[in-house]
């Protein structure tokens, strides 16, 4: 049996609340009704598309990102936690791709990875030492990536950052990035 419309746009108000990066395609599927059902639902509770909730995520501040400029950042910040973790969303843009194969370059996987590694760092100086990566799985374009650093190890002049990412439920990348602190921790 269907939901109601107002039960429907309720449960579908919590399901965005609770997932802003779920697409109407996806909630379409989950209400088992059109995706224009779902724009119109959207549209009458005054909740915005998928890239202006991703935006709105992106501009709330959690910590200041201090050993590189936000804009030197690979994808969108959405949580930042110093000397402990951070997220970052990635959309897989047609120019990211191989046009052959459809196929995402790695050096952005990395670069989203690796930059966030970077920013999670409490200091002004942060650079990578070492890397251990793994692709896991291939990317196309349209995707959206989401990365996950943490804090695994902080030494005197050392953090280890364990970064994974991931498109939707799949494990696409991982990697171990050793990097150099300036100050060991300090603020400047």
């Amino acid at each position: 049996m269907r939901k109601s419309k107002k039960d429907r746009q309720a449960s579908l108000k919590q399901t965005i609340d609770d997932n802003p990066f779920i697409t109407d395609d996806e909630l379409a599927k989950k209400f088992a009704v059109s995706v224009q059902t779902i724009r119109l639902d959207r549209l009458e509770l005054s909740i915005p598309e998928l890239r202006e909730r991703i935006k709105h995520v992106a501009k709330r501040q959690f910590d200041d990102v201090k050993a590189l400029h936000k804009e030197e950042v690979i994808g969108d910040i959405l949580d930042l936690q110093l000397d402990s973790s951070a997220i970052s969303i990635l959309e897989i843009e047609p120019e990211f791709v191989f046009s052959r194969t459809g196929i995402a370059r790695g050096h952005h996987l990395f670069a989203q990875a690796n930059s966030l590694a970077v920013a999670v760092i409490n200091d002004d100086l942060a650079l990578t030492s070492k890397a251990d990566i793994q692709f896991i799985r291939p990317v196309k374009s349209g995707e959206r990536v989401v990365a996950k650093a943490r804090v695994t190890r902080k030494e005197r002049v050392r953090t280890i950052v364990a970064v994974d990412s991931y498109s939707g439920h799949d494990h696409v990348f991982k990697g171990v990035f050793t990097m150099y602190r300036a100050h060991g921790g300090k603020n400047g």
